[in-house]
């Protein structure tokens, strides 16, 4: 006896509208595929006017071939397309920015859409187009209409009978800085297509359409960014399958807080691709800050049998058969330019150029760096300490002028060696928080900190720098002898931060664990004993998290702001711009007051004032892109959202950074704040703040369970 099968085939109905789920996300996907398939079509100028961010009419006129009637019922059939004939063009590489033949079929699914058309060949002979109405997958009539050469395509209620899909859109701002950067990146490469881009009756930017790339990013990132730009055109590439790598990059103090501006191509296509993305910040080095991007427009020309660019249901991403040679060759290619130009520096300040923060590298500080403990006076030799003196330092690998060479590099080289990737991405020097009960260390103008032990290291100089030269001159082979010894007949004594003995004080706390602090590691961690283990504790991260807390408390109320002796004008790019409207009163509610000037123009009057520092009225670009990155599940719509995000990079600012010495005065000072903070383990970003190694995970890493070996 037969069993009745629960599983079975879905309507037609019910499959376009989950494929049209996959196609079109949002009001950003049907302009994508609408404006894709203008550009296919050899338009010379395509208009795209949205209203209500997309969801109440999406409009794309081009005056490209144009379809006939019969062309028009075939076009909203699923899988139809004159794009390709079959599986081997999709093998060869797509040379259409469109292929599938989903998109006018699944758009219609979801809204209701209307076709008028006409082919370039009636333009003379005949004025009559064809309009089809197409709404929720059905055709509802097909009738002659006048229209202009080419095909305007209209969808209106997108998502009207799918209502989980349009309940799950974001604001109206949101939606229409997605489309914004649609059009963007495609109007951007095709600068010899005319685009233009209206929301809501308000002409947003357009685009010559004279092949001029400078002329199309001035329309659509305005005046400022378009003077940045550095061109890059580089064929002579390091191995791999990129052929060419063209475009423009910005200069580096042209960026924003978001990758929004990085516009990469690959065959013409908009791409998003972590390997591309890659190659360009590594060009760039360390002249820019962990968090800032520049502008970028590149075209990477490929072989299509090296790129596949069907591994997306949009098309956004492609996948290369060489990643890693791919990564290099861009990087080589932007290097290249930013080299041309002078942009490039072995050292270079971070983040923004700032003189007064740059550390100048001496010969005591690279040899720190190299992991000896020496010091450099005035005169031209230094000499060994005298390991008897009370409160001196241990001995130290002593070094003449006149004979450099004692196993270190040169003081650049070492320096310039001892910085990590991660060093070079860090925040700027770091500012004390007013109130705050702690603070880094003060240096010296050599840039080593003052503490009572370098006094003493200073004093004995002076003493030592006395001597004569005989006896403070060492071969290289004594230095290697000294370093050797003293590695065995160093005091076993734990030391603490300032170089005393340590006192063995356990630090009692509510929330964290009780601690007792050891050292600072590489000048970024912490290092504290646990009743369980060790811990370390980023003290970049523990100190935002106190100032992300007060930043709270100070904001909970109503933000300090101050006004600005004159208004600072700032020229916006075209999403910035149109979201200015949308969020005047959250800028407003945070402290930012500005003033409309002109369509990309806005006058800043008055600007948050963060512990004793006033915010850059610049931060207020960075605001508006991080309201609208849009693909955050948190959202940054509402206000509170919004202003708590701000806060938390707000914080970051004034917080003691990676690569600082501190006093064991500050240290415990940090720990007391971040004890008394609301969540003291993790940043307002989410990073750990501890890290905890309880004894059982130690002693694995040690394997003291071997046989034998249990004492």
């Amino acid at each position: 006896m037969s069993q009745e099968t629960t599983i079975h085939q879905l309507d037609e109905a019910t499959v376009a509208r989950i494929a049209a789920g996959e196609v079109v996300e949002r009001p950003a996907s049907a302009v994508k595929e609408l404006l894709e398939n203008s550009l296919d079509a050899d338009a010379s100028r395509v208009d795209v006017t949205i209203e209500a961010g997309g969801t109440d009419l999406i409009r794309v006129a081009d005056d490209g071939h144009g379809m006939s009637e019969a062309d028009l019922r075939a076009a909203v059939r699923q899988h139809t397309t004159s794009k390709i004939d079959g599986l081997e063009d999709i093998e060869s590489g797509v040379a259409t920015l469109g292929f599938r033949g989903e998109a006018l079929h699944t758009i219609g699914s979801v809204s209701r859409m209307a076709i008028r058309s006409k082919p370039r060949e009636l333009a003379s002979s005949d004025p009559v187009g064809t309009e089809l109405r197409y709404e929720g997958g059905e055709v509802m009539s097909v009738e002659p209409t006048g229209c202009p050469t080419g095909t305007t395509v209209e969808v209106t209620d997108l998502f009207y009978n799918t209502p989980a899909r349009r309940k799950f859109l974001k604001t109206t701002a949101t939606e229409f800085a997605h489309v914004n950067r649609i059009v963007t990146r495609y109007a951007l490469a095709n600068p010899d297509v005319a685009v233009s881009l209206t929301h809501d009756d308000r002409e947003v930017f357009a685009t010559t359409g004279q092949g001029d790339l400078q002329a199309a990013v001035l329309a659509v990132y305005g005046r400022e960014v378009a003077s940045s730009m550095i061109a890059v055109d580089a064929e002579d590439l390091p191995p791999g399958p990129l052929e060419s790598v063209s475009g423009v990059v910005s200069h580096p103090e042209t960026n924003r807080s978001t990758r929004e501006y990085l516009a990469t191509y690959v065959n013409g296509r908009a791409v998003r691709a972590t390997v591309i993305y890659d190659g360009i910040m590594h060009a760039y080095d360390t002249q820019l800050g962990g968090d800032r991007y520049p502008f970028v427009v590149l075209f990477l020309s490929v072989p299509g049998d090296a790129v596949d660019v069907n591994v997306h249901p949009r098309k956004r991403d492609v996948r290369f058969d060489d990643d890693d040679a791919v990564r290099r060759q861009v990087e080589a290619a932007v290097e290249e330019a930013l080299l041309e130009a002078g942009l490039l520096r072995s050292r270079a300040p971070r983040g923004r150029s700032a003189p007064e923060e740059t550390q100048v590298p001496t010969e005591q500080s690279a040899l720190e760096e190299s992991g000896r403990d020496s010091s450099v006076g005035e005169s031209t030799a230094v000499t060994e300490s005298d390991p008897t003196d009370v409160g001196a330092e241990p001995p130290a690998d002593t070094v003449s002028k006149s004979a450099p060479d004692v196993g270190a590099e040169s003081p650049v080289d070492a320096e310039t060696e001892s910085v990590t990737d991660a060093e070079t991405r860090s925040s700027p020097s770091p500012k004390s928080a007013e109130g705050s009960e702690y603070e880094p260390t003060v240096r010296d103008s050599s840039g080593r900190p003052e503490t009572p032990s370098t006094a003493e290291r200073s004093t004995a100089e002076t003493s030592i720098s006395d001597r004569s030269t005989t006896e403070a001159s060492v071969t290289d082979d004594s230095a290697a002898d000294a370093i050797h010894e003293r590695k065995f007949t160093q005091v076993t004594d734990q030391q603490t931060l300032t170089g005393e003995t340590a006192t063995g004080d356990v630090l009692e706390y509510d929330s964290l664990p009780p601690l007792r602090v050891l050292g600072q590691y590489a000048d970024t961690y912490v290092v504290c004993e646990t009743p369980d283990g060790l811990a370390l504790i980023d003290q970049h991260a523990a100190d935002e998290r106190v100032n992300y807390e007060r930043l709270q408390a100070a904001f909970a109320d109503e933000p300090s702001a101050q006004a600005l002796a004159s208004p600072v004008t700032l020229e916006l790019t075209a999403v910035e711009a149109e979201a200015f409207d949308g969020y005047a009163d959250a800028l407003a509610r945070l402290g930012f007051y500005a003033d409309r000037v002109d369509d990309r123009t806005v006058a800043v009057t008055t600007v948050p004032a963060v512990f004793e520092d006033a915010i850059e009225p610049e931060r207020l670009r960075d605001v508006l892109t991080a309201i609208l990155e849009g693909d955050r599940e948190s959202g940054a719509e509402t206000v509170d959202a919004l202003a708590d995000e701000f806060l938390g990079d707000l914080a970051c600012y004034p917080s003691i950074t990676g690569n600082t010495s501190l006093s064991e005065g500050s240290v415990v000072d940090l720990l007391a704040a971040l004890d008394d903070c609301e969540n003291p383990y993790a940043c307002p970003h989410g990073r750990p703040v501890i890290v905890q190694f309880d004894d059982r995970e130690i002693d694995d890493r040690f394997e003291r369970d071997y046989p034998g070996h249990g004492g």
